[in-house]
């Protein structure tokens, strides 16, 4: 592979200055190994400090790669509308909340065996926020609403993360080839509007959305 298309740094890095960051994407976009720049987990204010050393580069800072479901919205304060401002959209992960948005996990039962939440290694302690029974009974809410539309829950949840209109990809992943032939029949959905009013209603007690949350995700000091 001689280039590749979009190049995204992991997190924001505390330890280094943002100049020399900025200069060291510019120097792979004029050498030509990736066409595009892009980062992750970036507050408004951090993406705002690097589009401008961007344009002074003369390179193009195009995507931003945060967490992002029904159950974590976090960016939706203060990263979306400086990502709009500035031409910057969303490569979110994790639209599933870590699978839980596929109404496998139940309140009150233990994950089922095999399940990502029963694997440390898998990111089991990752889900530990949204293992909670509260949360659990919000997302089997969702069941009705998914079938009314007639979807699946992964589906449904995959959908309602496309309709922002800054967010340009999904980042799903699969255990199963079959999961991902469901997850990807979300594409091109369009949720009407009482579709969407009914899953914010169902998840609005346990939905995380304030927008601090977004300048924990990067570690203040690297391993």
């Amino acid at each position: 592979m001689e280039y590749v298309d979009l190049y995204q740094a992991h997190r924001y890095d505390y330890e280094t200055p943002l100049e020399e960051t900025m200069q060291a994407f510019a120097d792979i976009v004029r050498q030509g190994k990736a066409l595009y720049i892009g980062v992750s987990e970036w507050t408004a204010d951090q993406l705002r400090a690097g589009h401008a050393l961007a344009r002074e580069l003369k390179f193009q800072l195009v995507s931003n790669q945060p967490q992002y479901s029904a159950l974590w919205r976090v960016i939706e304060g203060d990263v979306i509308p400086a990502s709009e401002e500035l031409g910057i959209s969303q490569v979110v992960w994790s639209p599933m909340a870590q699978g839980v948005l596929s109404g496998k996990y139940l309140p009150g039962l233990a994950a089922p065996t095999g399940s990502r939440a029963t694997d440390e290694k898998s990111g089991a302690r990752f889900m530990k926020r949204f293992l909670q029974d509260d949360v659990l009974t919000a997302v089997q809410k969702l069941k009705p609403i998914a079938e009314q539309a007639g979807l699946t829950m992964p589906q449904l949840a995959i959908a309602w993360v496309l309709q922002n209109p800054n967010v340009s990809a999904a980042l799903v992943g699969a255990s199963r080839p079959e999961q991902l032939e469901d997850s990807v029949k979300a594409s091109g959905v369009v949720l009407d509007a009482d579709t969407k009013s009914a899953m914010d209603e169902a998840l609005a007690p346990v939905a995380v959305t304030d927008p601090a949350r977004v300048l924990q995700s990067s570690p203040p000091s690297r391993p």
